[in-house]
């Protein structure tokens, strides 16, 4: 009698050896990071008619050792190393007003070490080497229009559409990349609250530092800024529609959407999430990321970074940078921007597992 009171705990205890023992590799790879490969790319801009350069970052079986000097930045990975086989998720990254295709490393390369495949792109028009088209329809309607190319590019490339699946794509974008990303996932903007937004800040120079040029262009053709951007809205299709059904999750980080109306956000019905500085001057929250909380029935988060202003989603900067771009790279007191990204990165990877069905 005492074998037979034992054997069934014993039995049990067996079983749950055996259960964690073929569960713990599930719970190792859930955590598990990769090494990153990083791949150059060239996207035909179908605005422009030119082609743009971009940047692919995807899981590698090659360990990262140190960083890869591109241009003025350390970059976490390896040029063309090789990449796990097997179709993963694709997120792609749209850079800020004069921003690039590694202004958001980082995150790319952090998404990468843990199953993604990332996507960047220079947005022709409105990138640090060319900014000559901002404020234009070809800059507001083109920049997701360059995103959807992107995908429709790595779709059809041999090299890159095994390594994707197509029913699992997200986008991301900060500032005017956030605008970008809201815009695939079917937001329509009203150009002409851009005269109620610089009537309310006009030291916004970011924003309104050429108001008076637009202004004197719209006089010498005998029309009002409101006529003006009028004729813009009218235009907004000139592309093709700045929605993409493939996309099905958008991370914005302080998005330009003072531009947004009661129902500029109809047409949203993927998962969104909002992120902002408390103390954005360039696009105040309260008249852009705040604003347009209540308006997204599909909003699934909203974080706020105490004190910190627009700059902080620009990862950590080297001194190289910090003495060409130091406004954009100096923190107010009490921001730890290295910190920060960190929590932006952490974020940026549940929201898109969840959002994209990864596990």
């Amino acid at each position: 009698m005492p074998h037979a009171v034992t054997r069934a705990p014993v039995r049990l205890f067996h079983w749950l050896v055996l259960l964690l023992f073929l569960l713990a590799p599930c719970a190792v790879l859930a955590d598990a990071t990769t090494g990153v490969g990083i791949a150059r790319i060239s996207i035909s801009d179908p605005v422009s008619g030119k082609p743009t350069e971009g940047y692919v970052f995807y899981p590698s079986s090659q360990p990262v050792h140190g960083t890869t000097a591109l241009g003025p930045y350390d970059v976490a990975g390896i040029l063309d190393a090789p990449a796990l086989p097997g179709a993963k998720p694709l997120v792609v990254i749209s850079h800020g007003n004069g921003g690039s295709n590694l202004g958001h490393h980082d995150l790319a390369t952090y998404l990468a070490s843990h199953g993604f495949v990332v996507a960047t792109l220079n947005h022709l028009g409105d990138y640090f080497r060319d900014t000559s088209g901002v404020g234009s329809i070809e800059v507001l309607a083109g920049r997701p229009i360059q995103v959807k190319a992107t995908i429709s590019m790595l779709l059809a490339d041999a090299r890159w559409k095994t390594l994707i699946d197509p029913s699992r794509i997200g986008v991301a974008g900060f500032s005017a990349g956030g605008y970008t990303s809201l815009m695939i996932a079917g937001a329509k903007p009203r150009f002409v609250r851009f005269i109620a937004f610089c009537d309310r800040y006009p030291d916004d120079k970011d924003v309104c530092g050429h108001r008076a040029d637009f202004e004197a262009s719209a006089k010498k053709q005998g029309k009002t800024m409101e006529q003006v951007l009028d004729e813009m809205q009218g235009q907004l299709g000139r592309y093709g529609d700045t929605a993409d059904p493939r996309v099905k999750a958008a991370f914005a980080m302080a998005p330009l959407s003072m531009i947004f109306d009661e129902h500029g956000f109809d047409n949203v019905h993927i998962p969104v999430y909002l992120y902002y500085g408390q103390n954005d001057h360039v696009l105040p929250p309260e008249a852009n990321a705040r604003h347009i909380q209540p308006l997204i029935r599909t909003l699934t988060g909203v974080k706020e970074i105490p004190k910190a202003d627009h700059w902080v989603f620009l990862p950590p900067c080297s001194a190289e940078l910090e003495k060409e771009i130091p406004v954009m790279c100096r923190d107010p007191q009490g921001v730890d921007r290295a910190k920060a990204h960190t929590q932006i990165n952490a974020d940026a990877l549940a929201f898109f597992r969840k959002t994209l069905d990864v596990h």
